[in-house]
């Protein structure tokens, strides 16, 4: 049994400000705009909010390239609007988390720009500097977004290291000065009043030193080896991250989430256990399945067999290691609804079961911006209408491979992390109540059908769902077995059905979800006491104990097993 812990019954909500709330008229949210939107994620439930990067930054990976720590960016206001925010919502009862970018910071950082003027000197080693092989790269990797991870430095034989864009330098944690700078900069937030940091790309602080080639065959037609083979070799990243955890996370009983990929499963409980360097970590299980290193276009779309392999394998890999942190979307995916539901099959009753079924997994759910609302897909029209890197590299990728503009489009516009950064959709006014400027990113045309005002008031709208299951998971008759009970899968071998037990001390919840249109029969395999939620209208027990599930019919049952 996990140590209990104070965050463990909480809703999480991510909140990407760029996108979420404009009140001054450029096309940008801001930091007053969260602010004024308080009431509504109050209202809905939620406890504990991340906003994605606001630091000040020249936005070339849309604030994940910070060229410093201690400032708000103008663009979304100000230290003092940030002091409020955390204020205003701390009176809710709301705790806030900041986004802790440490792999890597700005190009226009003054360690980076102190480091260019003296690559040898004291700054220089806060960052990766290597001498260039025969006029080329230091070695063979390929940064995340495209093209080599080394760049030139001008007027001299060295290369800096970039694993993302080439104006987010990696930081060296080899370095103890650049490691106390790090946590001087953690400590000085918390003691702003944050409850705590969402940690992005941290597996990538360990570096498999020293750097060389991979003499694997190149995954790609530009010769180059994914970033990702070396995390494979990378030994040691627990020293730092155990500093970090007990320099700053045990001081200040922070609650930290952490953006983990490709962590060796012989370390999970080392990440999130009892004593782990995080709280918990998101499952990204089904957010990574069907990828292909060729890239997008070559990557398979996940079926709803799919979808359920991947929760369950997930839930009993983790089930006597830690707690886990679910989603359906984040800013760095598409929107789930479009994702996980097959196109033909989209409707209200779709989204509602997949909330349902994400909220009642074991772990902390977490609902990114407009999720609540069943917000979709964009449907792009052109390439010139993605302002994400990463989609343009792989749009250029699939389109070196054969791949027409309409075909490269199709391929990359599916998974592409503009999907999710459109602008909140409040209602359906001009530009979905989002500002009254012209938008940074384009609004979905579906607003004037999509949007919070309709569904706010409407006892069977999504949120309205999101908002039931909220109060059920704090509902003290449910909470302990939601929050604390077991999973253990139903009937896993019938397709397209997806349901598990949540068995507590005393009680067992049965969930069940038909992940298809046709309908389906099912036999209870106890009496149902009470009927917890439902996606439809009706729902009816014959006497010999079988349902039949309608099209994305999911339901929450009492039972007696």
């Amino acid at each position: 049994m996990i140590q209990k812990k104070w965050w463990h019954g909480k809703v999480a909500y991510q909140i990407y400000p760029k996108s979420f709330q404009d009140t001054t008229g450029n096309g940008i949210g801001d930091l007053r705009g969260i602010i004024r939107r308080l009431d509504y994620l109050k209202d809905l439930g939620i406890d504990i909010i991340w906003i994605s990067p606001c630091y000040q930054s020249p936005l070339a990976d849309q604030g994940y390239d910070i060229s410093d720590y201690y400032k708000i960016d103008p663009r979304f206001g100000t230290m003092e609007d940030m002091e409020e925010l955390i204020a205003q919502a701390k009176e809710r009862g709301i705790s806030i988390l900041m986004d802790l970018v440490v792999n890597h910071c700005s190009d226009e950082h003054i360690w980076f720009q102190k480091a260019l003027q003296d690559p040898y000197g004291p700054y220089g080693k806060y960052f990766y500097f290597e001498k260039g092989v025969n006029g080329q790269p230091p070695n063979n990797w390929r940064g995340y977004f495209g093209g080599s991870a080394w760049e030139p430095v001008p007027g001299t034989d060295l290369y800096y290291l970039h694993l993302f864009h080439k104006k987010q330098p990696d930081l060296n944690w080899e370095n103890p000065a650049l490691r106390e700078e790090i946590y001087q900069m953690m400590s000085w937030w918390m003691d702003k009043g944050l409850a705590g940091f969402r940690i992005d790309a941290i597996i990538n602080i360990k570096k498999a030193l020293p750097f060389t080639d991979y003499s694997y065959p190149p995954d790609r037609d530009d010769g180059l080896a994914s970033a990702t083979t070396m995390l494979a070799d990378a030994v040691g990243i627990g020293t730092f991250l155990g500093e970090m955890r007990d320099r700053v996370f045990h001081k200040y009983d922070a609650f930290t989430v952490g953006e983990v990929f490709n962590v060796k499963d012989e370390e999970l409980a080392d990440f999130i256990g009892d004593n782990g360097y995080f709280s918990t970590m998101f499952d990204f299980r089904a957010a990574v399945w069907g990828g292909d290193p060729r890239g997008w276009y070559c990557s398979r779309h996940i079926t709803p067999e799919d979808y359920k392999s991947c929760c369950f394998a997930a839930q009993k890999q983790m089930e006597q290691i830690g707690y886990l942190s679910n989603i359906i979307e984040n800013h760095d995916e598409p929107r789930g609804v479009s994702r996980y539901i097959p196109a033909a099959d989209l409707s209200d009753h779709a989204k509602k079961l997949l909330a349902i079924v994400s909220f009642m997994l074991r772990g902390l759910p977490w609902i990114y911006q407009g999720q609540e609302l069943g917000m979709e897909n964009l449907p792009f029209t052109s390439i010139e209408e993605i302002d994400d890197i990463s989609t343009l590299d792989e749009y250029a990728v699939a389109r070196r491979n054969g791949l027409t503009a309409e075909e490269a489009l199709a391929a990359v516009s599916f998974y592409s992390r503009d999907n999710a950064r459109t602008p909140f959709q409040w209602d359906a006014s001009a530009n979905a109540g989002f500002t009254e400027a012209t938008p940074w990113l384009r609004v979905n045309p579906n607003y004037t059908r999509i949007n919070a005002a309709a569904q706010i008031h409407d006892p069977c709208s999504v949120f309205s769902c999101y908002k039931a299951l909220i109060v059920l998971r704090k509902d003290p008759d449910y909470a302990d077995t939601i929050v604390y009970g077991s999973l253990e899968p139903f009937r896993e071998e019938e397709e397209n059905l997806m349901a598990f037990y949540r068995h507590g001390k005393t009680q067992t919840l049965l969930i069940l979800a038909n992940f298809r249109k046709e309908p389906r029969t099912v036999t209870l395999p106890g009496q149902c006491r009470k009927v917890l939620l439902n996606n439809y209208d009706t729902f009816s027990i014959r006497n010999d104990n079988t349902v039949t599930l309608e099209d994305y019919q999911a339901v929450i049952l009492d039972i007696s097993k």
